[in-house]
């Protein structure tokens, strides 16, 4: 594990290591904080908001989230900055401060990656529900390759992210300890986002 400093953005989501985000950027804080990314070739780090908004002024933030590096950009319909990130790591936020433009920077500590575990028998519904599921995003997830649905980690990350969850279990989700933690997580919380 090491510590890093880096920009954050509170957000109303939960990003999880290999995940799709896009963002569309106007507050100068945030259009500051883009600028340096890209021409320093470093990430953010993306915090679920537990209290206060996005837009504006102080929030409270959960303690673990994901550093995220841009990966594209586009023009929004309104004529915004758009960004397309992707989460890269887990990382456990260790303090705060804002700076005099506003902008939120945190010492965090960088989890380890997590190891890439098989599926095991007991969670064998899992990946088949997350093709199902990942052929109805495809304009979001693009091409996946299926091999990666072998893989404990990025089948619980990707069914996080893609299903109907609160946003406290989805970060109850992203704070679990093993993949195979997170699938048994999983499993619980699917008879509840069955038809009423």
């Amino acid at each position: 594990m090491s510590e890093v400093t880096l920009p954050l953005f509170p957000l109303k989501t939960v990003l999880f290591p290999g995940g799709p985000l896009r963002l569309q950027i106007f507050e100068p804080r945030y259009l500051e904080m883009v600028r340096d990314c890209t021409s320093q070739g470093t990430e953010f780090g993306v915090c679920l908001i537990v209290e206060g908004a996005e837009a504006g002024g102080a929030t409270a933030t959960a303690r673990v989230g994901t550093t995220a590096r841009i990966v594209d950009f586009f023009t929004t319909d309104k004529g915004l900055l758009g960004i397309q990130a992707e989460g890269i790591s887990r990382f456990k936020l260790q303090d705060t401060r804002v700076r005099d433009n506003g902008l939120a920077v945190g010492e965090i500590e960088l989890l380890e990656p997590e190891p890439e575990i098989p599926v095991d028998p007991q969670f064998a519904l899992l990946p088949t529900i997350l093709e199902k599921l990942l052929e109805q995003t495809s304009e979001i997830y693009g091409d996946v390759p299926t091999q990666r649905l072998d893989d404990s980690s990025w089948v619980g990350c990707r069914l996080s992210e893609i299903l109907p969850l609160e946003l406290v279990q989805k970060q109850l989700l992203l704070e679990c300890q093993e993949p195979e933690t997170r699938l048994e997580q999983l499993t619980r919380f699917l008879p509840d986002l069955g038809p009423n």
